[in-house]
């Protein structure tokens, strides 16, 4: 009778925690990682722990390799799209490859995913490269709904690809499952995806279009910007990247934030000039979302701890039989990203990663990130569906949500192909 007690005390405790996220996030309109604060206090209040300050700053700090991962990188973003790298590597593409339209597909497709690649998450790809390649889209001809289902797809393709995957990190950190030996798996899952969702929807557009004509949404008439000097910062942070992975024993490993520092302090002085305190403070606002998410899911993950629910999450994962397993995963993890993908693979990602133990952990783990991150184009909040209308001019977002969704089907059932033949697929990617 005891233990029926404690069971459901710990749902009711999960239960009011979601409750008040959910009745704050969306009813009153407060950002998410405001929302996960007030849970995460009233769960302590409801559980005889009172207001557990010491567990809040604990868990508001849990995730600060993270966010200073996404605070460097959006900084190294930000850089390069003020001193004209972008813009002028976008112009080169097309120049590049317009003639081509399957190259320039394959092309543009990590062109897009590629600032979503450094930060681990959808938006910079989306407000980025996405913003970019647009009005080029379009004006080959492809309606505004498809343009912004393509940049939408291809963006959270770009977030689940190495070198930066938050999502597996956050997962893997739950279990003590080091960021190590993703990069095969994660690629592999990645780009394949990432040039379905931009052939099927991108190029039956392109090959009937000219993109030369798209040049003039590029013009530039700053010829400094054109200089091979301009890609340096890039050329520095991918460099830094692969050899503190190949030379490991040669060139120390200075750590992902510091890369993306030194490679935007080196985009300070080539193109145009920026302003480094503009600059910062540009990146600190668009990345303040993530970070105070980040923030909000420690202190929430923290007090379900102290409180036990995060223990019961696990144990009745567990004692789910495999069919359900699966039906949980297909359903708990999109869903639950409706509302912050980062959220689902914490609050989810690792109960399910705990209850598949015994495959190949790095595999499932990347099926896991895959299903999560597919919640940014899933309602309620659908963030990425809502950004990628807008730069395209859609004031419907829905119908970029609609586009999406066979897409998600799609992905979430490969998502659960790759966790099923986790151990046979680890042979080959391996």
């Amino acid at each position: 009778m005891q233990e029926y007690n404690i069971f459901t005390y710990g749902w009711f405790i999960f239960i009011v925690m979601v409750g008040v996220f959910i009745a704050l996030s969306f009813w009153r309109r407060q950002p998410i990682g405001i929302s996960l604060m007030f849970g995460a206090i009233v769960g302590g209040l409801v559980s005889s722990n009172g207001i557990p300050v010491r567990h809040l700053v604990e868990g508001a700090f849990l995730y600060f390799d993270p966010m200073m991962i996404i605070f460097t990188a959006m900084f190294f973003m930000r850089v390069i799209e003020e001193n004209g790298a972008l813009k002028s590597l976008a112009k080169l593409i097309i120049e590049t490859f317009g003639r081509a339209p399957a190259l320039l597909v394959v092309v543009m497709t990590v062109f897009i995913m590629f600032p979503a690649m450094l930060t681990g998450i959808t938006t910079t790809s989306v407000l980025t490269t996405g913003a970019l390649i647009a009005p080029i889209l379009i004006t080959m001809g492809m309606p505004r709904v498809t343009a912004a289902a393509m940049i939408a797809m291809i963006s959270i393709m770009g977030m689940f690809a190495p070198p930066i995957n938050l999502l597996a990190m956050l997962i893997g950190q739950g279990v003590d499952l080091p960021y190590i030996g993703f990069t095969g798996p994660l690629a592999a899952i990645a780009f394949p995806l990432a040039f379905f969702a931009a052939f099927t929807l991108g190029y039956p557009y392109l090959k009937k279009a000219d993109p030369l004509q798209a040049l003039s949404q590029l013009s530039d008439n700053n010829s400094k910007s054109q200089h091979w000097t301009l890609y340096l910062p890039l050329l520095v942070v991918f460099v830094l990247m692969i050899a503190v992975r190949l030379l490991p024993g040669t060139i120390p490993d200075i750590g992902v934030p510091l890369i993306f520092t030194i490679g935007g302090i080196t985009g300070l002085f080539t193109g145009k000039k920026v302003r480094v305190t503009k600059a910062a403070y540009r990146a600190l606002l668009m990345g303040l979302p993530v970070l105070g998410l980040l923030a909000g899911i420690g202190m929430f993950l923290q007090v379900m701890t102290l409180t036990g629910v995060r223990g019961l999450l696990v144990v009745t994962v567990l004692s789910l039989p495999i069919a359900l397993t699966y039906v949980g995963l297909l359903i708990s993890l999109p869903v639950f990203g409706g509302v912050s993908a980062f959220a689902s693979a914490m609050v989810f990602g690792i109960p399910f990663l705990l209850a598949l133990l015994g495959r190949n952990e790095i595999v499932v783990c990347a099926g896991i990130a895959l299903l999560a991150g597919l919640g940014d184009v899933m309602l309620p909040s659908a963030i990425e569906a809502r950004f990628a209308s807008q730069i395209v001019g859609e004031k419907n977002y829905l119908l970029v949500v609609k586009k999406c969704l066979p897409f998600v089907l799609v992905f979430a059932l490969v998502a659960l192909a790759v966790i099923h033949w986790a151990d046979k697929l680890a042979i080959f990617i391996f």
